[in-house]
């Protein structure tokens, strides 16, 4: 298989598994923001297959959620999701790929930065999503974050945890396997 056959299977894999964990989902009484996977799914796409290729994965999970494929939270999909109250964290995770992608691809081996890169990837998300969030419900900018991302930062950070540790791993799995070239 050429490395090109390789990259497109890989991209598709990880669109997949952001697809497969984007359901899984906890809803809280207090917010319309349910704690997600998919932000697990996002940090291990750009692990796994790269900034650009991570990022072409969300695109493609997010338009498989537009068409109406069930792979939001809870199972749901469709326009309605994706503009919905939770849409703006959604749409963040493309810029959340890119950054945290752009750290993982340069500094993959060393943790703490990689671990930046995730923490500045997810904060613009969280202002993307606060920002559409405080438009829909007509909140305050405060008020949305208060709703939508301080009782999260917490899970966020146990995610990153983790993220850092299986997604370093992971790395160098795909690489010895040949799957991935190892970023310079």
């Amino acid at each position: 298989m050429n490395m090109k056959t390789k990259e497109l299977t890989l991209t598709a894999l990880m669109a997949a598994v952001i697809c497969v964990l984007g359901p899984i989902a906890v809803p809280l009484p207090f917010s319309p923001v349910p704690i997600s996977l998919t932000m697990v799914g996002v940090y291990l796409a750009v692990y796994a297959v790269g900034m650009w290729r991570g990022t072409v994965a969300m695109v493609l999970y997010l338009l498989l959620g537009l068409v109406g494929l069930p792979v939001f939270s809870g199972y749901t999909g469709g326009p309605a999701k994706l503009f919905g109250p939770t849409g703006g964290y959604l749409i963040g995770f493309i810029f959340t790929a890119l950054i945290s992608g752009f750290f993982i691809d340069r500094w993959w081996k060393n943790r703490l930065i990689s671990a930046l890169g995730m923490v500045l990837g997810i904060a613009v998300a969280y202002v993307f999503g606060s920002a559409w969030l405080a438009y829909l419900n007509g909140l305050t900018f405060a008020q949305a974050m208060a709703e939508g991302v301080f009782p999260y930062v917490g899970f966020d950070v146990i995610k990153i945890v983790l993220i850092v540790i299986v997604g370093t791993e992971l790395k160098k799995c795909l690489i010895k396997a040949n799957l991935v070239t190892a970023p310079e």
